[in-house]
C-alpha cells in the first residue's frame, strides 16, 4: 500500500518536531517537507501536492485560511492551532480534524485514524460533510473538554441556552458550546430547527407530539423530554399545524 505524503506547516519550531514524532509511529504516512510560514506552505502545496497537511491558523504572512484559499492543489488538511475560535470556520472547508494544542498523542492518533488508509475517501468525505442544499451542514464540531466532536445534524434532539453557554442534547450524550444560541441557530436550517423559547431550540425531525393545558404550551420529543413553549414562539409552533 503506498504511503500518503504529508506536509507540516507551522511557524513553532517545537510544534512541527512534536508532528514528525507523533507521524511516525504510523506506517501508512511519509513526510514530504515542512514549511514555517504561510507563504511557503502555498508555494510547497503546489509544487509537492501533499496528500495530508498539518495546518497551524496564525502565522506569519498568510494564516492558514488565506493558504488554501490561494492554493492550486486542495489537500487534506488537519489544523494544529491554540486558538478554539476557528473550530466553525475550519469544519466549514471540511477539515479532516481540529487539533487543539497542546493536545496529546491519544488525540493525535484520533485524528490521524479520521483520515483513513485510502487519498480517494477524500470526495466521498467531502461530501459527507456538505449540505444536502449547499447552505446548511450536515455535521457540526463542538467543542467538549478541548476536543472538537464531529457530530450529525440529525441526532441533534434540541439545544439550551445557559447564560453565554449552549447545551447541545443529542440522541447518545449532551454537550456544552461556547458559541451562543443565538449564533448556533444561524448554521442550521430553519426548515428543521425551531426557536420555541427565548432559551430553547429544537429539531422538528425528534418532535413526538403537542399538547396543552389551561395557560401553557408543550412539546414532547422523542426521548420522553418535554419543552413549554414561550408565549411569544407560539406562532411558530401553530405554523406547523395543519
Amino acid at each position: 500500500m503506498s504511503k500518503q505524503s504529508v506536509l507540516i506547516v507551522d511557524d513553532e519550531e517545537h510544534a512541527r518536531l512534536l508532528i514528525k514524532q507523533y507521524l511516525k509511529e504510523h506506517a501508512g504516512f511519509s513526510l514530504a517537507g515542512e514549511c514555517h510560514n504561510g507563504i511557503e506552505a502555498v508555494k510547497y502545496i503546489n509544487m509537492l501536492e501533499p496528500e495530508l497537511v498539518f495546518l497551524d491558523i496564525q502565522m506569519p504572512g498568510l494564516n492558514g485560511f488565506e493558504v488554501l484559499q490561494q492554493v492550486e492543489h486542495v489537500p487534506k488538511v488537519i489544523f494544529t492551532t491554540a486558538f478554539d475560535q476557528y473550530a466553525i470556520q475550519a469544519f466549514e472547508i471540511n477539515a479532516i480534524d481540529y487539533l487543539l494544542k497542546p493536545y496529546t498523542k491519544d488525540r493525535f492518533n484520533d485524528a490521524i485514524t479520521r483520515i483513513g488508509p485510502i487519498p480517494k475517501l477524500l470526495p466521498n468525505l467531502v461530501s459527507h460533510f456538505s449540505s444536502r442544499n449547499g447552505k446548511y451542514p450536515d455535521h457540526v464540531m463542538v467543542e467538549s473538554r478541548r476536543r472538537f466532536v464531529n457530530l450529525r445534524v440529525v441526532d441533534i434532539v434540541y439545544m439550551k441556552a445557559d447564560r453565554d453557554y449552549t447545551e447541545i442534547y443529542t440522541t447518545a450524550n449532551t454537550y456544552i458550546s461556547s458559541v451562543g444560541i443565538g449564533a448556533i441557530l444561524q448554521h442550521f436550517d430553519p426548515a428543521l430547527f425551531l426557536r420555541i423559547h427565548r432559551s430553547v431550540i429544537i429539531n422538528l425531525a425528534h418532535v413526538r407530539e403537542l399538547y396543552k393545558d389551561i395557560h401553557r404550551t408543550f412539546i414532547v420529543l422523542d426521548n420522553g423530554v418535554e419543552l413549554s413553549v414561550g408565549r411569544n414562539y407560539l406562532p411558530n409552533v401553530k405554523s406547523l399545524i395543519i
